[in-house]
């Protein structure tokens, strides 16, 4: 533990409760940092890919073959 961890008393949290302390920073951090804007250009792509996979549902991959694909090709 880091001795700011300690000085906060986090260190005398549990693993859950400081799984939840992580996950309420987390979110308190997305409330106040903007999401990054995506530009038309890419907002039309994704708009495609949606229709296209709501069209052709079985081009659509597991998380299992995206994680084999990625170890094998490292």
């Amino acid at each position: 533990m880091t001795k700011l961890m300690k000085e906060l008393g986090i260190d005398r949290l549990s693993p859950p409760e400081r799984i939840a302390l992580a996950m309420e920073i987390w979110e308190s951090l997305e409330r106040q940092i903007p999401s990054p804007e995506i530009t038309p250009e890419q907002r039309l792509q994704l708009q495609q890919r949606d229709r296209e996979l709501t069209n052709n549902p079985e081009i659509a991959l597991t998380w299992d073959e995206i994680r084999a694909h990625v170890e094998d090709h490292p």
